[in-house]
Formats: structure tokens, C-alpha cells, sequence
């Protein structure tokens, strides 16, 4: 149980820890103003851009005021002081229209619950509304100081080719020749007109070729018998007989 309480009690530290790296705002306020920065010439409506933010948190104020030395001459900026905290946005909107041209401090104060406040300064900034806008000029392009050459026209020659014109071809009667027709070939009558035909064939005359074989063999054979046949008829009507 001790050792639970000791392992949470560790990661609770390094969870305090890291939030206080990584947010310090938040666990000892930030008050800065990043636009506009110190030197820098400004005209018209500037945009205050910054961070007013704090734990105990109650306003913001933003003022502006003459230089080398405002004194008692900070003058609000906008609708200042301002009841909600910003992080990295707009603070104020100045109009620099309504004072004259010279140099001013801007300073943004973070007011806490308790009255107390942080102050951030921003030195040495130019109101120039008056001075014109400088517009970039073109550079004159160099000429060069010698003599220019006087280019010279060049003559040109025409050399006229006189046209033949070609004779048109006159209609002629000789009839123009007609195609012949074209002679088509018939398809020859084969006996057979696939393969199952010519198998059929095949068949067929194969056994044909038997069939003659056997007839020629039995003819043969009747034949031979019926010489025979004649020969005992001829021994027999002579009175000769066989042993």
C-alpha cells in the first residue's frame, strides 16, 4: 500500500513538473507584445499583437505614450482595459490618425486579482502618417555616349518572270471506261463436306477393300473347286477311279 502511494505521488510530481516546462503562462502569467516591435515605423491603424494571460488573472491595460520620457502621459489604447486574457493574439487596435507624427512607448500591464501587475514595454516605435509613401522608381536604362551607326537601306532587286498561263484541256467524246464486273469463282461440289463425311468415306472404303479381298480369295477358292470337280467327273465317265 506504501509503495502505491509513494509510485502516485512520483508520477503527480512529474506531471506538475512538465506542465510547469511546458505552459509557464499558465503557473506564472506571461504578458508580451510581439507586433509592433521596438524601432519599427508604424501609420494608420496598427494591430497590437501579444499575450495577456495569468493564474489569477483580472485585466489587461494597453497604453501608449510620447518618448524619451511619458511620465503621467499614458493615454489608453482602444476600449483598454480589456476583462478577457489573450495567448498569442490580438491585444488592442491603435489609431495613430489622431496624434502627431514622433516617437512612442507602448506598455501592456497584466493585473492581477489582487492589484498587483506585471508590465511589458515597447520602445523607440515611429508614427510617420504624414510622410509620404516612398515609391520605388525605375532606373534610367544607359545609353551609349559613341557615334550610332546610320544603318543603310540595302536595294532590292525585282526581276520580273513573265508568266505562262497553261492551255485548259478541252472536253474530249471518248467515253470514259467502264469497270467490268468482276467474275466471281462458284465454290467446288466436294464429295464430302467436312470431316465427319470424310471419315464416313474413309469407312467405307476400307471395308469395300475387304469385302473385294474376301470375294477374291472365295472366288478363287470356288474356282479351284469346281476344276477339281470337273476333273473327278472326266476321270470317272473314262472308268479311271482314284485308289
Amino acid at each position: 500500500m506504501k509503495r502505491s502511494v509513494t509510485i502516485w505521488a512520483l508520477a503527480l510530481s512529474l506531471l506538475t513538473i512538465q506542465v510547469a516546462w511546458a505552459a509557464p503562462e499558465l503557473t506564472q502569467g506571461l504578458g508580451v507584445i510581439t507586433s509592433p516591435r521596438d524601432g519599427a515605423e508604424v501609420r494608420g491603424l496598427v494591430p497590437i499583437e501579444g499575450s495577456a494571460t495569468h493564474p489569477q488573472f483580472q485585466k489587461y491595460e494597453v497604453h501608449y505614450g510620447p518618448q524619451p520620457n511619458p511620465g503621467d502621459q499614458w493615454t489608453p489604447v482602444g476600449q483598454s482595459p480589456f476583462a478577457v486574457p489573450v495567448v498569442q493574439g490580438r491585444l488592442a487596435l491603435w489609431d495613430t490618425t489622431v496624434i502627431p507624427d514622433g516617437q512612442y512607448s507602448l506598455r501592456l500591464r497584466v493585473v492581477r486579482l489582487d492589484g498587483n501587475y506585471e508590465e511589458y514595454f515597447v520602445r523607440g516605435i515611429q508614427v510617420v502618417n504624414t510622410r509620404p509613401i516612398a515609391t520605388p522608381t525605375r532606373e534610367a536604362t544607359p545609353t551609349s555616349s559613341g557615334p550610332t551607326a546610320i544603318p543603310t537601306a540595302t536595294p532590292t532587286i525585282v526581276i520580273a518572270v513573265p508568266t505562262v498561263s497553261s492551255p485548259t484541256p478541252r472536253p474530249t467524246d471518248t467515253p470514259l471506261p467502264t469497270s467490268e464486273p468482276t467474275a466471281t469463282r462458284e465454290p467446288m461440289n466436294l464429295p464430302f463436306q467436312n470431316v465427319s463425311d470424310a471419315a464416313c468415306w474413309g469407312v467405307a472404303g476400307t471395308a469395300a477393300v475387304f469385302i473385294g479381298i474376301g470375294l477374291l480369295f472365295a472366288a478363287r477358292n470356288g474356282v479351284v473347286a469346281f476344276f477339281r470337280w470337273l476333273a473327278r467327273r472326266g476321270r470317272e465317265s473314262l472308268g479311271l477311279y482314284d485308289e
